[in-house]
């Protein structure tokens, strides 16, 4: 039985400090009239409200692997078509342009978002093996992430979208995906190995 949806939003602990219990009492403020209003609300990685008939809410918890992915702004067309490819596959895909909210604080988020990520997906070409630029940054950090991982779990998952070099350091420890020539085909290939990794990590 769905909950009444003043209570979509427990009240922040008083023990919190002042600033914080604001910011918490906003956010919860925030949840509840949009949910009042009929809408949906995200919380990333966690699951989402969803308003139901009757003026109550569900929870939906959120189970869909999520990938990251890692690019340079000259391949933001292909990669975008690569996240189309992965959300209407049932995954999660993060991408900072689709993800990122206006005034957020943006190099904290992405790297949030790559620690708790499924799988970091670089997605390499001549642009982003050569440019200096965030994308640099975001892959040295999932190589740390990579490293807190178990053993024998794939997490970093480098992959070429057009002819190009990789990374001395990658290619020296980890099997590239090419997504040409044919790329919706080989973001299949890329779906049915990130569905048998989930698979197999749910089996250890």
């Amino acid at each position: 039985m769905p909950a009444p949806s003043n209570a979509a939003v427990e009240a922040p602990s008083p023990s919190l400090p002042a600033k914080d219990l604001a910011s918490a009492r906003h956010v919860a403020a925030v949840i509840q009239a949009s949910l009042r209003e009929g809408r949906r609300v995200e919380i990333e990685r966690l699951g989402e409200f969803r308003p139901v008939c009757g003026g109550g809410f569900r929870f939906v918890p959120e189970n869909r692997p999520c990938v990251f992915l890692a690019y340079v702004s000259e391949d933001a067309a292909k990669v975008e078509r690569l996240s189309e490819i992965l959300e209407a596959a049932g995954f999660d895909a993060w991408m900072d342009r689709l993800k990122l909210l206006p005034g957020q604080n943006w190099p904290r988020a992405i790297e949030r978002a790559i620690e708790n990520a499924d799988f970091f997906v670089a997605c390499l070409s001549r642009h982003a093996v050569n440019k200096r630029s965030c994308f640099q940054g975001e892959m040295r950090f999932a190589l740390d992430c990579a490293r807190r991982m178990p053993f024998d779990q794939v997490y970093f998952v480098p992959a070429r979208l057009e002819n190009c070099s990789v990374p001395l350091r990658i290619e020296q420890q980890l099997q590239c995906v090419d997504l040409f020539p044919d790329f919706d085909a080989s973001a299949k290939r890329l779906i049915c190995f990130v569905r048998s990794e989930m698979r197999r990590r749910r089996t250890l």
